[in-house]
């Protein structure tokens, strides 16, 4: 643990903490990819299959808990409320999510650490993760219309992994034989999926008007 570590988790959580805000007191998923959730759900779902068998320390259990059960209830919460799934945008949410599952799985299988099955669904989870955000990138270029709340999760999401790849760059020049290129490179790309709405997050914070990103 370090504080750039600690510092990723925590901006990890509060854009959980303020989608759930979005979802729990207005009562809307407007502008939040469906999509992009239900991939969320299966990426923690198959990162933490060692959550009751490998026990790290009690903030990492809690951690990984709170990860799972906000990431489902907010796919619940999209898929089955009766008045937040009036507002999902269906129409514009059409992203092929399940065509880019598979290639990950195939490079799961491929590229791993250990080809044990928790090994492979770990690696299958690091790459799923670095391009889980497309579909909501796709919808909020489709739609233009970008609320605060929704533009605040999705930068602090991406907030989290600058803040994780910081944290390599620290335990690969402070420990000895910290060396992960999975996490590394997946890292990476997903960052680089981010750097269009950061530059336009930014311009619109810097000039104090309504984000919008370019169709």
């Amino acid at each position: 643990m370090n504080l750039f570590r600690l510092a990723g988790d925590m901006t990890h959580l509060v854009s959980v903490v303020v989608l759930l805000l979005k979802i729990h007191t207005i009562k809307s998923c407007a502008g939040i990819s469906l999509k992009t959730q239900e991939l969320y759900a299966l990426v923690f779902a198959a990162r933490y299959l060692d959550l009751f068998v490998h026990f790290v320390s009690l903030y990492n259990t809690v951690m990984k808990l709170v990860f799972l059960a906000s990431s489902f209830s907010i796919v619940w919460y999209m898929r089955k409320h009766k008045i937040v799934r009036r507002t999902y945008d269906r129409e514009h949410d059409t992203f092929r999510h399940h065509f880019i599952v598979l290639p990950c799985l195939v490079l799961a299988l491929l590229i791993n650490e250990r080809f044990t099955f928790r090994e492979v669904m770990w690696a299958f989870s690091i790459y799923l993760e670095a391009v889980a955000i497309l579909p909501q990138l796709v919808l909020l270029q489709r739609t233009r219309n970008i609320d605060n709340l929704t533009g605040q999760y999705v930068f602090f999401l991406g907030a989290y992994r600058v803040l994780y790849i910081l944290n390599w760059i620290y335990r690969y020049f402070t420990e000895p034989h910290f060396v992960h290129w999975i996490s590394w490179i997946a890292g990476i790309v997903q960052t680089m999926l981010y750097a269009d709405f950061f530059y336009y997050y930014i311009i619109s914070w810097k000039n104090n008007v309504k984000l919008e990103l370019p169709a």
